[in-house]
């Protein structure tokens, strides 16, 4: 007997990957990347050396967030910017793991049926988002939201510390 399956670890696997190749390519500071399949099964995690303890469960939330909700974790905070008590219940009930900030990416396949979704943590959300879309694309599928944040390239951790 075998199970359906909506994301394959194949492709899974290669999504991570060029996730990570993205970072490297950007020079972002160290990424984890979580996939997750249409039942909010993890099919693959990998975090880059140097990567802080915490940075899985962000990207998993990012991830689990956007599965759960149906729209990418950018769409989320959008969307719950001026309803915050509407996000403090999403909060409690999904018992913290609802993290609605960008890098929670939707994964569709060709008849726009979501199939999985990626949630990448490391840098600036707006930076792991985009490494979740390309590396999306890369390996033939749809994501939402299908193109990264304006400016996300300028987007900074160190915006509102001083150096």
């Amino acid at each position: 007997m075998r199970l359906q399956i909506s994301l394959p670890m194949e492709k899974a696997s290669f999504i991570a990957d060029e996730a990570l190749r993205r970072g490297r390519e950007e020079d972002l500071l160290p990424l984890t990347v979580v996939v997750l399949d249409a039942g909010g099964k993890i099919v693959v995690v990998k975090c880059e050396d140097g990567s802080g303890i915490m940075r899985f469960d962000v990207a998993y939330g990012k991830a689990w967030g956007a599965l759960g909700m149906g729209i990418s974790s950018r769409l989320i905070r959008d969307r719950l910017s001026d309803r915050p008590t509407f996000q403090s219940a999403l909060a409690t009930t999904s018992q913290g793991r609802l993290i609605p900030v960008p890098g929670g990416v939707i994964v569709r396949d060709a008849e726009n049926v979501t199939i999985g979704a990626v949630g990448i943590s490391g840098d600036t959300s707006d930076k792991d988002e985009y490494c979740a879309i390309l590396a999306i694309k890369a390996a033939g599928y749809l994501s939402e939201p299908e193109e990264p944040a304006h400016g996300w390239r300028s987007s900074s951790l160190y915006d509102h510390y001083p150096e």
